[in-house]
C-alpha cells in the first residue's frame, strides 16, 4: 500500500455546505476534487442537484461533475471502476486527494470497494421501470419481498433505485441479490480518512429549505419542465424533479410540489446521517468551523 497517498473523504448530508468547505481545503492542499455525488454526475441536472458553481469549477479541478447524461446507464459499480482509474492518475502527482459528496454508497465503493455484479441488459431494466411506473412503489417492494426477503428486510424501502437494481439482478441471473453481496473489502493503494461535517438538526433543515427556495429562484421549475418527457428514466426519479413532474401532470398543486421537495430533501438528509453514523473513526467537524480548525484536524492525518 502507498501509505503516503491519502484520500480525504469530506462527508455530510445535503445542504450542509460541503462544496464551499471542499474548495477551501483543495486550495490549501493544492489538490483536486473527486465528486461522489450520484446525481451531480448528470449534465442535464444543473440546478436541482446543487453542483459547484462555474466559478468554483474553474477554481478547482473537479472529476465526475456533469460527466454523464441522464440517458446513460450508470451505477455505483461502474463509478467505482472509473473513479479508481482517475485516482490512480491523480496520486501520481498528488499525495492527497479530496473526495466530496453525500452519496455514501459511491464513497464506499472507492474507499472499500463494493461487490461485483453482472451487467444487465437494458430491456430487463426498462421492463422493471415500466412496471414501477404503472403499478407503483408497493408493487416493486412486494416483488422484492417475494424474491429476496433477506435484502427486503434491510434495504431502504423508499429508495426505488436500489429496489430496481436488486430486481434487475434477480430477474437476469435467477439468483437473489443478497447472494452477490460478500461485503469483502478490496485492497486499495491509498489510505482513506473521513471528515464528517455535522450540524444541529433544526439548523440543517432551515439550510435545506433555504436552498430549495434558491433553486426555485434559479429556475428549477423550468429545468424540470424541460426534462418532463424523460420522467420515466430512473435517473430522474430524483428529489426536485419528480415532485414537479407530478405538478405538471396536475396531480398536485405548485405549493404541494415545493413543500414535498423540501420534505423529501429533509428525509434524504436523515437517511444520509444514518449512513454516516457507521463511520465510527471519522473526524467530526461543525459546519461553521473556521478553516484553521479544519486544517488542524487534517494535519493530524497528513
Amino acid at each position: 500500500m502507498m501509505t503516503n497517498k491519502k484520500l480525504i473523504y469530506l462527508a455530510g448530508p445535503t445542504g450542509i455546505g460541503k462544496t464551499d468547505i471542499s474548495i477551501t481545503l483543495a486550495e490549501k492542499l493544492n489538490t483536486e476534487i473527486v465528486s461522489c455525488d450520484s446525481r451531480q454526475l448528470f449534465k442535464e441536472l444543473k440546478i436541482g442537484t446543487s453542483p459547484p458553481s462555474k466559478k468554483q469549477l474553474k477554481e478547482i479541478k473537479h472529476h465526475f461533475i456533469h460527466s454523464k447524461s441522464i440517458h446513460d446507464i450508470y451505477n455505483a459499480g461502474l463509478y467505482e471502476k472509473d473513479a479508481i482509474k482517475v485516482l490512480n492518475e491523480l496520486f501520481k502527482i498528488n499525495d492527497t486527494v479530496l473526495l466530496v459528496g453525500g452519496s455514501g454508497l459511491y464513497a464506499d465503493s472507492i474507499m472499500y470497494g463494493i461487490d461485483d455484479f453482472p451487467d444487465i441488459p437494458v430491456k430487463i431494466r426498462d421492463e422493471i421501470v415500466k412496471n414501477y411506473d404503472l403499478k407503483g412503489i408497493e408493487y416493486i417492494q412486494n416483488r422484492l419481498k417475494l424474491l429476496d426477503p433477506d435484502y427486503y428486510s434491510e434495504v431502504d424501502l423508499k429508495n426505488t433505485n436500489r429496489i430496481i437494481r436488486a430486481l434487475e439482478i434477480i430477474e437476469y441471473t435467477g439468483n437473489t441479490f443478497s447472494s452477490y453481496r460478500t461485503n469483502r473489502r478490496k485492497q486499495r493503494d491509498f489510505e482513506s480518512h473521513i471528515i464528517l461535517i455535522e450540524c444541529e438538526r433544526n439548523r440543517l433543515y432551515t439550510r435545506i429549505n433555504d436552498r430549495v427556495d434558491l433553486m426555485l429562484k434559479d429556475g428549477l421549475e423550468e429545468e424540470a419542465y424541460n426534462l418532463k418527457d424523460y420522467k420515466n428514466l430512473n435517473t430522474l426519479n430524483t428529489v426536485g424533479y419528480k415532485e414537479f413532474f407530478s405538478y405538471f401532470e396536475n396531480e398536485i398543486s405548485y405549493t404541494d410540489a415545493v413543500d414535498r421537495i423540501k420534505q423529501n430533501t429533509r428525509n434524504y438528509a436523515k437517511r444520509q446521517i444514518t449512513w454516516f453514523n457507521k463511520y465510527k473513526n471519522s473526524i467530526k467537524i461543525n459546519y461553521n468551523d473556521d478553516t484553521k480548525s479544519i486544517l488542524k484536524n487534517l494535519n493530524n492525518i497528513l
